[in-house]
C-alpha cells in the first residue's frame, strides 16, 4: 500500500465518534496512581486514641513474639520457610518498631457505639485535638482518619455531626493531615455516595479547604450495595457518584455475612459468599483508582501459647490468601494481629521477587525465557515488585539487582498511565 486509504476527514470522524470513550476513559479509569498504598488499617474506639497508639501496639507486637519464644520461634510458627525466615522476621521487627501502624481509623461506628450526643461530641473534640498533636509530634500514621455513623435515616445526623467537629477540631490545629481519610459504614446505595461526597463539598466550601480536599472510603458491607433490586450491582455508579473523592472500597467481613443469613461459626473472609461479594467490587474498581481492602478475621491472638500460635497461622494464611487475590490492604483489630500480617507480607514479596524478576529481565531485553508475558502482565510484575519496596518487604537494591531495572523505571513500566500524565 502506497498511501493511506483513510483521508484525515474519515480519521477526524473517527475522533469525534469515539470522544465520548474517550473522556469515559479518561475520567473514570485513570488507572492506580502508584502511590504506597497501606498494608492494613487499623480500627480502635475514637475515646481509646491517644498519640502513643501506635508506639503501643507496636511494642505490645514485639512482647507478643517473646512471649512466643522470641522471633526465630514466631518465624516458625507462622510457617516461614528457613530460606526467607531471618529477612521475613528482620521486616517484622523493623515495622513493629518504626512504623507498626500504616492506616489508622477513629471509630464512631459499630466499634463505639451508641453513648449518647453529650458523650460522643466529647470524644470526638478529644480525639480530633490528640490526632493534631499526634501529627506535630510526628508520631501519627501516614493515613489516619475517622469512621462515622452511616447516612442511615436514624443515624445520619449523628454521623455528620461528629464529621463536623472532627473536622473542626482539625482545623484548630491548622492545616488537616495530608492522609486524611474518611469512612462511610452501612451503604446500600449510590445515592448515600453522592450525599457523601456532597458533604464533602459543602464542608470544603465553608472551611475553606481546597475542592476536593476531602476523600472517603466506602465499606461494601450490605448485599444491596453488592446486587440492587434492579439486578444490577450499584458499586460502579457508586464509584461515579463519588466525583473522585472515593479512594477505597472495604469489605466488611461480618456485617455482610450477617446480613447474608450465614451463621456466625461460618462467618469468614474465605467464605463463598465473601469471595463472590469481593469479586464483584473488584471488577467495579477495576483501573478506576480506587483501592480495596479485605476485611478481618476476629479471631484474636490472646490466650495460652497454643491459642496464639493457632491465631497467627489463621490470619497468615487469610493474608496470604487476600494477597492472592489481588487484595493488598485488610483490617487489623488487635496489636499481636499485626505479626501476622506483616509476616505474611514479608514473605510474599520475597517469594515473589526472585521469579517476577526473571520474567521482567527477559521481557526487556526480549528474550525467549520460559514464561512468553504480553505488556500488561509487565506492567503487573512491575506493579508486584514496587509493592514489595514500597511496604518495605524488599529493599530497592534487591529490586534493582534482580530485576535489573532502576525503581523508576519500575515505577514508569508499572503505571505508564500515570507516568504519561505527570509529564504531560
Amino acid at each position: 500500500m502506497t498511501r493511506p486509504l483513510l483521508r484525515a476527514d474519515d480519521l477526524a470522524e473517527l475522533d469525534r465518534m469515539l470522544a465520548p470513550t474517550d473522556e469515559l476513559l479518561a475520567e473514570r479509569y485513570p488507572g492506580d496512581d502508584g502511590s504506597r498504598q497501606p498494608l492494613h488499617t487499623v480500627y480502635v474506639p475514637a475515646d481509646r486514641y491517644t498519640p502513643a497508639l501506635p508506639r503501643e501496639w507496636g511494642e505490645a507486637a514485639l512482647e507478643a513474639i517473646e512471649r512466643q519464644g522470641g522471633m526465630a520461634s514466631a518465624m516458625r510458627e507462622l510457617g516461614i520457610p528457613d530460606a526467607h525466615a531471618g529477612a521475613v522476621g528482620a521486616f517484622v521487627g523493623r515495622r513493629l518498631a518504626a512504623e507498626p501502624i500504616d492506616d489508622l481509623r477513629l471509630d464512631l461506628e459499630d466499634g463505639y457505639g451508641d453513648r449518647g450526643d453529650e458523650v460522643e461530641d466529647a470524644d470526638v473534640r478529644r480525639a480530633a485535638e490528640r490526632v493534631v498533636a499526634a501529627v506535630a509530634e510526628g508520631t501519627a500514621p501516614k493515613l489516619v482518619g475517622v469512621r462515622i455513623k452511616g447516612l442511615e435515616a436514624h443515624t445520619r445526623g449523628r454521623g455528620i455531626r461528629s464529621l463536623e467537629l472532627f473536622l473542626a477540631g482539625l482545623r484548630e490545629g491548622g492545616d488537616l493531615p495530608d492522609g486524611l481519610i474518611l469512612t462511610l459504614p452501612k451503604v446500600t446505595t449510590s445515592a448515600q455516595v453522592a450525599a457523601m461526597a456532597a458533604v464533602c463539598g459543602r464542608l470544603e466550601e465553608r472551611c475553606g479547604l481546597a475542592p476536593g480536599r476531602l476523600r472517603f472510603e466506602v465499606q461494601v458491607e450490605t448485599p444491596q450495595l453488592v446486587l440492587g433490586p434492579g439486578g444490577i450491582s450499584p458499586l460502579p455508579r457508586a464509584i461515579a457518584a463519588a466525583g473522585g473523592r472515593l479512594s477505597g472500597l472495604h469489605y466488611g467481613t461480618y456485617d455482610y455475612s450477617a446480613s447474608l443469613g450465614i451463621a456466625p461459626a461460618h462467618q469468614s473472609m474465605e467464605h463463598p459468599a465473601a469471595d463472590h461479594a469481593k469479586s464483584v467490587m473488584q471488577v467495579a474498581a477495576a483501573e478506576t483508582g480506587v483501592r480495596l481492602s479485605d476485611g478481618s478475621t476476629n479471631i484474636l491472638p490472646v490466650g495460652d501459647p497454643e491459642s496464639v500460635r493457632s491465631a497467627w497461622r489463621l490470619s497468615a494464611r487469610l493474608v496470604r490468601r487476600s494477597l492472592e487475590r489481588g487484595f493488598f490492604q485488610g483490617w487489623d483489630l488487635h496489636p499481636a494481629q499485626l505479626v501476622p500480617r506483616f509476616a505474611a507480607n514479608g514473605l510474599f514479596f520475597r517469594e515473589g521477587l526472585a521469579p517476577a524478576a526473571a520474567r521482567l529481565r527477559d521481557w526487556a531485553r526480549r528474550l525467549d525465557g520460559p514464561v512468553r508475558d504480553e505488556p500488561a502482565t509487565a506492567r503487573a510484575l512491575a506493579a508486584f515488585v514496587a509493592r514489595g519496596v514500597a511496604c518495605g518487604a524488599i529493599t530497592a537494591e534487591e529490586a534493582t539487582d534482580a530485576a535489573g531495572i532502576e525503581i523508576a523505571t519500575l515505577a514508569v513500566l508499572a503505571h505508564p498511565e500515570t507516568a504519561r500524565r505527570e509529564s504531560a
